[in-house]
């Protein structure tokens, strides 16, 4: 595999995580800003979705930081692998979600939700960069149109095509096993076998959606 298309892979990855795990973000930002006036509620979601990111590039870069240190990305990992098994199955009720009256308001409503909400986007980005500073900027730089701009048409998809989502759900699973695989700990235990993050992300793929897909006929099952 040539590097080219290596970056190409990861970038793409980092993509999807995001957008796949901030549909709900951006469905937040647009009810926050429900009762602006149109031109200011335009101002509203843009500035929400800025400081959203800004934010989130922050934060994955201090967790890039921390998963240096041993048995960190084990329990990174951990997150991702429950935030992955309910990904197919959640249902995420926003109704909730306070209009702001003021701009402002609305601005500061969507970035402190958006800080309580970006853990497992903030992990599991830091999982696909591999540590990347450039990667992720620009991850998360090119899908912000994507959530800002596309989140209706995108939940729209995930709606139609469910298996979008179970796709999504083992990318993070893939993601969460390559995390375990390069923990600093398990250097300790000696040279690492051949290949090892990537039978490690393989299996944490297959856990994943074997794990959710039970989940999925259990409740359809316990519905009827």
């Amino acid at each position: 595999m040539s590097d080219t298309f290596a970056l190409f892979l990861e970038i793409l990855e980092i993509v999807w995580i995001n957008v796949l795990l901030s549909g709900d973000n951006a469905v937040l930002i647009a009810l926050a800003c429900r009762a602006l006036p149109a031109e200011r509620r335009r101002i509203g979601v843009l500035l929400g979705a800025l400081f959203g990111v800004l934010l989130r590039v922050g934060f994955t870069l201090i967790v890039v930081q921390l998963l240096s240190v041993p048995l960190l990305k084990i329990m990174g990992a951990l997150l991702l692998v429950g935030v992955a098994i309910k990904l197919p199955n959640q249902k995420i009720d926003h109704s909730k979600v306070e209009a702001k009256p003021d701009l402002w308001g609305a601005v500061t409503a969507i970035v402190v939700a958006d800080a309580v909400m970006s853990l497992d986007n903030v992990v599991a980005i830091a999982a696909a960069a591999h540590g990347s500073l450039r990667l992720i900027v620009f991850g998360l730089a090119l899908s912000a149109p994507l959530v800002m701009f596309g989140a209706d048409a995108l939940l729209k998809i995930l709606d139609r095509l469910p298996i979008l989502i179970f796709a999504g759900a083992g990318l993070l699973g893939y993601a969460a096993g390559e995390l375990t695989a390069t923990d600093p700990f398990l250097a300790r235990l000696g040279a690492p076998p051949p290949h090892l993050e990537t039978l490690a992300g393989g299996a944490g793929c297959l856990f994943v959606l074997a794990v959710a897909t039970m989940w999925k006929f259990w409740r359809k099952k316990a519905a009827t």
